[in-house]
């Protein structure tokens, strides 16, 4: 089963690629992967090591966070990825004593 977050980097992934006309093995080369990897993280069909992650992000010229943009602001996100309010902690100093 396809992850969505993991659909949605995919598909941003191939959108920067092809904006900036490079062939999936003209990024697999740029970061030392297969042009299969490439096919597979843009369908989803695996994830995406974070230091993958960081090196595709080098290579389009974008920030790690673009592949994410947007994310949150999804109404259609599954519950866990929704920003939730931090609840904040009463500590005080005495208290860790």
């Amino acid at each position: 089963m396809r992850d969505d977050v993991d659909a949605m980097v995919g598909r941003r992934l191939r959108t920067r690629r092809r904006l900036l006309d490079l062939s999936q093995q003209d990024l697999a080369t740029i970061c030392g992967v297969t042009f299969q990897q490439i096919q597979k993280y843009e369908a989803a069909k695996c994830r995406m090591p974070v230091a993958t992650l960081w090196r595709l992000a080098f290579a389009l010229e974008v920030d790690v966070s673009y592949f994410f943009a947007g994310l949150l602001d999804d109404k259609a996100a599954p519950a866990p990825l929704r920003a939730k309010p931090l609840m904040a902690a009463a500590v005080t100093v005495g208290a860790l004593g």
